[in-house]
């Protein structure tokens, strides 16, 4: 199971309109801090698969999204619930970091 890929045209629906929280990595492919937790990214999308909707957002090819909701430094991790933000990680951390914060929201 690999991470969803989220953009303008479909986060409306994937992440606000979902049933499940989700978890959105939002990302570019000259950030290295980016390339450093995404391993970490897919194992999520592996692991919690069912439980939560795992997935990136290219903030360049997606400036409307990362605009709206402020991102301004990446990688920025959203957790949604109902549509809503509930926990944001910014930076690149440990693994466990990331599972306590989506453990909490599950």
């Amino acid at each position: 199971m690999h991470p969803l890929e989220f953009n303008d045209a479909n986060f409306a629906t994937e992440v606000e309109g979902s049933d499940i929280p989700v978890l959105v990595d939002f990302w570019a492919v000259w950030c290295g801090p980016c390339r450093m937790i995404a391993p970490i990214v897919e194992e999520l999308a592996e692991e919690y698969q069912g439980k939560v909707k795992v997935g990136k957002l290219d903030v360049d090819n997606n400036q409307a999204t990362a605009g709206k909701l402020g991102i301004r430094s990446i990688p920025t991790l959203f957790i949604f619930k109902n549509g809503k933000i509930v926990d944001q990680i910014v930076g690149a951390v440990p693994k466990k970091v990331i599972t306590d914060k989506l453990n909490s929201h599950i």
